[in-house]
């Protein structure tokens, strides 16, 4: 009977943990719409890696004699002020940013990002110049099945001169890549993200932040008017 009793509560506990595995299992599949089925185990743990951080960062700050490493801390408050800006909300509340410097000059700066594609996350490094202009982006890992087409230069250099006054949205100032639609509004949220993260951490803090950078093409074009180019 003690044996029976065993047998019943061995069995029971079996296919509990049965059902469980497979519920599990079965959760962490996801449907693509496009393709009509499933990602196989293959496609969810696809990764392509293009170069490394620090590659990323040679290539973005080539010229700078030295190139320092600085965590950017969010605070609850900056954090919303940030999220109003761009119009989205994020988790992270720091970011690594490298400083390119020349003598006492700032060349620039460089930001890696982790944004979600169509079902998983890409990162990339954005660089912003010493006037709070998209210099480069380069893509480090892309971890979807398609859609890696964000990392060629062609695509990507059209955000190159890109600064806040810009959209930086589809079908306004960025062309969209047919079948990595997600992965260009992602590159792009990214993209206008780092810029108002250096806007407000290192741009501002000098008088060369975005609240000047409005007033001067009014100013140039009346001062053109009078005294011409």
């Amino acid at each position: 009977m003690f044996n029976l009793l065993r047998f019943t509560l061995t069995l029971t506990a079996s296919i509990a943990f049965m059902a469980i595995t497979l519920s599990s299992a079965w959760a962490e599949r996801i449907w693509d719409s496009e393709l009509r089925r499933y990602l196989t185990d293959e496609e969810m743990s696809h990764a392509e890696v293009f170069m490394t951080e620090e590659e990323a960062v040679k290539i973005i700050l080539p010229k700078s004699q030295r190139v320092k490493k600085e965590l950017i801390r969010l605070t609850s408050v900056k954090k919303g002020e940030i999220e109003a800006r761009i119009g989205w909300k994020f988790p992270e509340e720091e970011f690594d940013i490298y400083i390119g410097e020349t003598g006492n000059k700032v060349d620039g700066y460089a930001m890696v990002h982790n944004t979600i594609g169509k079902h998983k996350h890409m990162t990339y490094m954005v660089g912003v110049d010493a006037k709070g202009r998209c210099s480069d982006v380069e893509l480090l890992v892309f971890r979807e099945s398609k859609g890696s087409e964000v990392g060629r230069k062609r695509f990507n250099v059209q955000y190159e001169g890109k600064t806040l006054l810009d959209p930086i949205r589809i079908n306004k100032d960025i062309i969209n890549i047919s079948g990595a639609t997600m992965s260009v509004r992602s590159i792009s949220a990214g993209v206008k993200r780092v810029l108002v993260l250096v806007d407000e951490f290192y741009l501002k803090p000098l008088g060369l932040g975005s609240d000047t950078i409005v007033t001067k093409p009014a100013e140039k074009g009346i001062f053109s008017l009078i005294f011409g180019d």
